[in-house]
């Protein structure tokens, strides 16, 4: 019950926050709708398989969601409560602190699958983007690259000693990560020996999967097997680093 009522009273916190509503929630979806909005990006591309850039940019839309409530939001948001001895207090109580950790975790995943399915949502009825093909390993790629990105945001929470920190941090891996995730140039269109490299980060694994099951193919193992492995290894050293004061 006392975890039931910390998740409420968060998820009450969480919905005051319009900031990270926008970056969540509204600014990936945005950053398709004017990039669809260029017609040069509405016509297919022999060099992305046929497709057209627009149809590229959804899944890349669908992970940028998962990487801002990851990266940016999760950790300042732990990490201040620990800064302010919230966390402390509530190891005195019959509350448990994980409690509040699995409340954020439990938010901002929601939040990024949110988001995931308003981008997919005005891809379909704004720009005729196909639906994922192969919807079942669309969901699994899907649900492990968010867990990748909570784990993640987990270990930042754990290293990071203040929210300023917790911010630069975020901040400094967030970029790269939207590189691997291919929001500056699709990862069907780089170069076969930086896909190779990128296929072995979090997030250049998960665009892979993604699209695989959007032109209707299951989901690569190895690049499951990617997502897998990062978010294990991750969440262990969460784990092992993370400290409630």
């Amino acid at each position: 019950m006392s975890s039931t009522a910390v998740l409420k009273a968060e998820a009450r916190l969480f919905g005051r926050e319009p900031g990270a509503h926008f970056w969540i929630l509204a600014f990936p979806t945005l950053l398709l709708v004017i990039l669809g909005s260029i017609p040069a990006l509405r016509t297919t591309q022999d060099d992305l398989g046929g497709i057209r850039l627009v149809d590229a940019y959804v899944p890349v839309t669908v992970l940028l969601g998962m990487i801002v409530a990851g990266l940016q939001s999760l950790p300042p948001g732990i990490t201040g409560y620990r800064e302010r001895g919230i966390l402390r207090r509530m190891s005195t109580t019959p509350v448990r602190p994980s409690a509040l950790l699995s409340a954020h975790m439990g938010l901002h995943g929601a939040a990024a699958v949110l988001s995931a399915l308003l981008a997919l949502s005005v891809g379909r009825i704004v720009f005729d983007v196909h639906l994922p093909r192969q919807p079942f390993g669309y969901v699994l790629a899907l649900l492990l690259a968010v867990a990748v990105a909570l784990a993640i945001g987990a270990l930042l929470s754990a290293l990071a000693r203040t929210s300023k920190a917790a911010t630069a941090v975020g901040s400094a891996v967030f970029f790269p990560s939207m590189f691997c995730a291919g929001v500056y140039i699709p990862v069907q269109a780089m170069p076969d020996v930086l896909t190779r490299i990128v296929e072995f980060t979090p997030f250049g694994a998960a665009a892979q999967a993604l699209n695989e099951a959007a032109a209707g193919d299951w989901p690569g193992w190895d690049h499951l097997g990617v997502l897998v492995a990062w978010t294990v290894l991750l969440t262990a050293a969460a784990a092992r680093w993370f400290r409630w004061e």
